[in-house]
């Protein structure tokens, strides 16, 4: 059987290192919180391959394009997927992709927000294939986020014991 990290080694890709907290940054919360058979995923930026924050930073529809929003919101998600494995073990525990939510930073205008989060979508069912990689999403443009960064995204999963 194919594994979720098989998937990632035959597209390419690699976790990067679980994430850390900037220091002197105080996070009073879990970034991956599991309970009873499921996980709920705090926002996440992007992380480095030292472990620390990376970004994006930015505003999309300004700084940077739709498509190179995507390509981060696609890093975002390995980012998650990182902490993720860190907090459970192995990927395979994941039964059920439930919800993705993504907040990005938008110029004034901006409407492809719903576009920016494919890359998150799509790296999900790429991994975990299309039953258990289905998941509802929302996608919403705001005025900022903490750090200045480009995009946030949380989640929740369904995990075997």
């Amino acid at each position: 059987m194919t594994t979720p990290e098989d998937r990632l080694a035959a597209l390419g890709l690699e976790l990067p290192p679980p994430m850390m907290a900037p220091p002197g940054v105080r996070l009073p919360f879990a970034f991956i919180n599991v309970r009873e058979g499921r996980a709920l995923i705090s926002g996440h930026p992007g992380t480095g391959p030292d472990g620390n924050i990376s970004g994006p930073h930015g505003v999309v529809g300004q700084d940077m394009s739709t498509r190179e929003a995507m390509d981060e919101a696609r890093g975002v998600g390995l980012s998650i997927l990182s902490n993720f494995k860190a907090e459970i073990g192995d990927l395979s525990r994941v039964t059920g992709w439930v919800r993705v939510f993504g907040m990005v930073n938008s110029a004034p205008g901006y409407t492809e927000q719903h576009v920016v989060l494919n890359g998150m979508s799509d790296l999900i069912i790429d991994v975990f294939g299309p039953e258990i990689g289905r998941h509802a999403r929302s996608a919403i443009g705001v005025a900022g986020l903490p750090m200045g960064l480009a995009m946030e995204i949380e989640g929740e999963v369904l995990i075997a014991p």
